[in-house]
């Protein structure tokens, strides 16, 4: 084995390089000039091992990979190559939606199509290893963040994180990258939606609701995994041996490569759980994580720390060989340049075929929050106006964009141009900063909408107001916003809002007002045409809600699978209060849309709920079952959802689960039965002692179209 012979000719300080991860733009000059005076000088790396360093990241196209790699190989003396890191979150150069608008697909081979799209468009540009999938669980919109996860549900994260994996990785041939799943672990529950910020919670949520995501993608068999910034029980993660060495590499076997964050390990300082660097590397090394990106303390202290005899050289062997590793399975010591291709990447990055899937995931993406018969337009109208701060901008590809680039994104304005021609017309309305207070370009937008015949109002976030850091405290659309619709309304009642946003919005407002609603997301590269096609008919909408929406910050964290407390208000939707309940004085508990939620064009209707019997015993299969109907006017797509309530249980139970989903599509009048197999491993959670056990006792079922249907039958595992 390459990796193996490879590493017993290393010295233990190429050994210590080979777990340092740099920029690429490190060695990018063949005079070394960045060397001295770039990343590595600001981090005091000994010069004469700077080419025994393991991993880079940041790595923007072929030509790029091409270089630094020649540089890297010319002067490094044992010409071990390194692997080339990028952030590849919703596509590499052709952008998908972000990652909560494709969850909301509910399509696993969706998430499978355009991670492998991704993966091959990154591979042709050097890239080995995408950062992704992120896989936190989320129940805080304010964290940016949000925007690149699957949601707030276990089980949905877990179906998107394998089927991701998958796609990025396939049989590790030569358009596959290996996959990073990350963070591990709870990132998304950082207290007050606060990037970076503090997490805490009891072992059992982490758990029934953190864990079970980042355990899917190992069982898929990710390649590589990354710790997160924050703190697991009082212990950042970078250097939690209990989460990472006793959880991740014990419990589930996991044996690939561990990757800090970006100066994760230096920043457990900052935590107050190390005094100092030297701490640093100590910790890290004892929990088994291998890989230290774009900090020192490895090649500053662990030479020393094995001269105390606090590390072993076998520790550092076990990591240097787990990179080794993967770098034999990509095939970098027979071909260092493995995929990239200048040539093939200017033919197949943003090419008609990566656009058309790029294009269909926006349309399943897409969710119809409203409609009062105003959607679809007619394609033969006369006139049609497009209004609004995020009507003809390509800044609507979503953040964390890698390689993509604003001017190669379809703008709705374009997208509706496309199908209307010069019936189309344009104003921008107002400005798209939250903090604008910019009037001035109402009344032209105004008067515009007043000679249409429709009006579409594209409103929401800048793309750059969600992402890594970007977190808010107020999360409703801008006040100039509601003033440019209110206006707008006054003239033309004709007007459907496509709402562009990185996360879940505050907008009762909005909802109350507005007489169609259609969310896209942010939503890649072809977003405007994806919104056209949806707004005209030629797509019918299909995606529901994997965050809740509140109606108000206040309500915030709010999620479908909470727990009832010992006085529980049973009418959530009800505005009127009731003292001495858990509820509030101004406002309902329920949310504005419930998970799973999202509409359509055409009406589905749900009869026949069946059981197949109504007691369940050790290790049997129970099959639950539902007839769907299309009622309406358009051929199109349902997400038929189960769930599962467990109630009552040694600790308490949520009041319900999502448990299985199934997509299907019907034509007008045609009737489909659905079945979902509920088996005992369905039922499991970690009970009040830690333990993964089925508990005997009712279990309700549910069938419908979201997170609020309604019991309609039980049974008793016995």
């Amino acid at each position: 084995m390459k990796a193996q012979q490879i590493l017993s000719k290393m010295t233990l300080d190429e050994k210590i390089y080979h777990l340092v991860q740099m920029t690429t733009m490190t060695y990018l000059k063949a005079d070394g000039t960045d060397i001295v005076t770039g990343p590595s000088s600001t981090m005091q790396l000994d010069k004469e091992y700077i080419y025994d360093v393991g991993t880079l990241l940041n790595l923007v196209g072929a030509q790029t990979m091409i270089d630094a790699q020649t540089n890297f190989l010319n002067h490094s003396k044992r010409k071990i190559p390194p692997i080339f890191m990028q952030d590849v979150i919703h596509g590499h150069r052709t952008l998908y939606p972000i990652n909560l608008g494709v969850a909301a697909s509910f399509d696993r081979q969706l998430a499978h199509d355009v991670a492998k799209m991704a993966a091959k468009e990154a591979s042709l540009d050097g890239v080995s290893v995408a950062f992704a999938p992120m896989v936190d669980l989320v129940r805080d919109p304010r964290w940016g963040r949000v925007m690149e996860s699957s949601g707030e549900d276990p089980y949905l994260n877990s179906e998107m994180a394998a089927a991701t994996v998958k796609g990025f990785q396939g049989d590790m041939g030569k358009y596959n990258v290996a996959a990073c799943v990350k963070h591990f672990a709870a990132y998304g529950g950082a207290e007050a939606g606060r990037d970076y910020n503090t997490v805490d919670m009891s072992e059992r949520t982490l758990r029934e609701y953190y864990l079970p995501s980042y355990k899917a993608a190992v069982d898929a068999g990710v390649k590589m995994l990354m710790t997160a910034f924050n703190i697991v029980d009082g212990v950042p993660c970078s250097g939690n041996k209990w989460l990472v060495n006793d959880v991740l590499r014990g419990e589930w076997g996991f044996d690939g490569v561990v990757i800090s964050d970006y100066s994760a390990f230096e920043e457990m300082r900052n935590h107050g759980y190390c005094a100092d660097r030297k701490e640093c590397a100590y910790r890290a090394m004892e929990a088994s994580a291998d890989i230290e990106m774009m900090s020192p303390c490895y090649a500053h202290h662990l030479k020393e720390l094995v001269e105390e005899g606090k590390i072993t050289v076998e520790q550092i062997d076990k990591a240097v060989l787990r990179v080794l590793k993967l770098k034999e399975e990509l095939g970098v010591f027979d071909n260092p340049y493995r995929s990239v291709d200048v040539e093939e990447a200017k033919r197949v990055q943003v090419g008609p075929e990566h656009r058309a899937i790029a294009r269909y995931a926006a349309e399943q993406s897409a969710v119809l929050l409203k409609n009062d018969g105003i959607l679809p337009l007619s394609k033969d109208i006369k006139s049609v106006a497009v209004i609004g701060p995020n009507a003809d901008t390509g800044a609507i590809h979503g953040s964390w964009f890698c390689g993509g680039k604003i001017e190669e994104t379809i703008t709705v304005l374009e997208g509706v141009k496309n199908i209307v021609g010069d019936r189309a017309f344009y104003a921008k309305g107002c400005n798209i900063e939250y903090d604008s207070t910019d009037e001035s370009m109402i009344d032209e937008a105004v008067e515009l909408a007043s000679k249409v015949d429709a009006v579409i109002l594209c409103l929401g976030e800048h793309q750059d107001y969600s992402g890594e850091g970007n977190c808010r405290t107020n999360i409703e659309i801008p006040a100039v916003q509601y003033k440019l619709l209110d206006k707008i309304l006054e003239v033309n009642k004709n007007t459907a809002v496509a709402l562009f946003t990185g996360r879940p919005l505050a907008i009762w407002e909005l909802d109350k007002k507005a007489p169609a609603i259609l969310n896209m997301w942010m939503p890649g590269t072809e977003g405007g045409n994806a919104c056209a096609n949806l707004i005209f008919g030629n797509a019918v909408p299909s995606g529901k809600i994997t965050m809740t929406f509140p109606r108000v910050l206040g309500q915030v964290p709010i999620y479908y699978n909470a727990y009832r407390t010992g006085r529980p208000k049973l009418e959530e939707d009800d505005f009127n209060r009731v003292r001495f309940t858990s509820s509030y004085l101004d406002m309902p508990n329920s949310p504005l849309y419930p998970f799973g939620y999202g509409l359509s064009y055409t009406e589905f209707e749900y009869s026949d709920f069946k059981l197949s019997q109504d007691t369940m015993n050790r290790g049997d299969t129970l099959v639950a079952s539902v007839k769907v109907k299309n009622v309406g006017k358009y051929k199109a797509k349902e997400i038929v959802q189960l769930y599962i309530h467990d109630v009552v249980g040694s600790a308490v139970r949520p009041m319900k689960e999502l448990k299985g989903f199934h997509k299907i599509e019907l034509d007008v009048g045609e009737e489909k039965t659905v079945e979902f197999k509920i088996t005992e491993e369905m039922l499991k959670y970690w009970n009040k002692e830690i333990k993964f056990v089925a508990e005997s006792g009712k279990f309700e079922v549910f069938i419908g179209k979201d997170s609020t249907c309604k019991p309609y039958a039980s049974f008793e595992l016995i």
